[in-house]
């Protein structure tokens, strides 16, 4: 992927979700490696104050869309362009 200026202008989301509380109990490496996904975006250029972290789905089934706040607050900012990129791990859907 080229990540240019006018990526880099904009906001870096790092959503951080897990589908079950007991996934968030149980499966905290993956949440580790989530929350790193900080660093990945600071990496690629963004500066710390463009890094978005949007971890309100946690526990939230994708099942229930409508009640992924975090989810819809990401599609709204894209929509609104102040998205460069949104980082993320094992998005499947």
């Amino acid at each position: 992927m080229k990540i240019s200026s006018s990526h880099l202008s904009r906001l870096a989301i790092v959503y951080v979700r897990q589908s079950t509380v007991a996934q968030v109990r149980f499966n905290t490496e993956s949440t580790q490696r989530q929350y790193g996904l900080v660093g990945t975006a600071a990496e690629f250029g963004w500066l710390a104050e463009q890094i978005v972290v949007v971890d309100a789905d946690l526990g939230v089934s994708g099942r229930f869309g409508a009640e992924r706040d975090g989810y819809r607050q990401i599609v709204a900012r894209m929509c609104m362009g102040e998205v460069g990129a949104v980082f993320g791990l094992e998005v499947s859907r």
